[in-house]
């Protein structure tokens, strides 16, 4: 793990689950790298369209007021280049391939296994 391609970057997580949501920064707080939240895809989508600096976003699927899709969708209008993670709960068969038809970057089921969402991670980071 390479910890300065994480230097200086800000990744927007956007997450509705507080549980969640706290695991996440816990896990990222080693990394000095700025965390934004939302708690919908429409939040999600205002902060992406205001702050230039975020360099990813990790996006719930299953979110209140706009569903991570949408926003997704929304969002790559906005900035087509953003990586945009999908993370589920719900994963089934077949769902990585549907959610990166999509339109999405990457995909990650929940409970997310740490070494794999750093993985993808570092992949659009490099």
């Amino acid at each position: 793990m390479n910890l300065e391609l994480w230097e200086g970057k800000s990744i927007l997580i956007v997450e509705d689950d507080e549980i969640s949501l706290e695991f996440l920064k816990e896990l990222f707080e080693p990394y000095h790298i700025s965390i934004l939240s939302a708690y919908n895809g429409k939040d999600a989508l205002e902060l992406c369209k205001s702050a230039p600096q975020i360099s990813l976003v990790l996006m719930d699927v299953q979110l209140p007021i706009m569903n991570g899709k949408d926003a997704m969708k929304e969002i790559k209008k906005v900035r087509p280049d953003l990586p945009i993670i999908a993370q589920t709960a719900f994963a089934m068969s077949g769902d990585k391939e549907r959610y990166l038809r999509e339109g999405f970057d990457s995909y990650i089921s929940k409970p997310i296994n740490v070494q794999e969402l750093i993985s993808i991670m570092e992949g659009f980071l490099a």
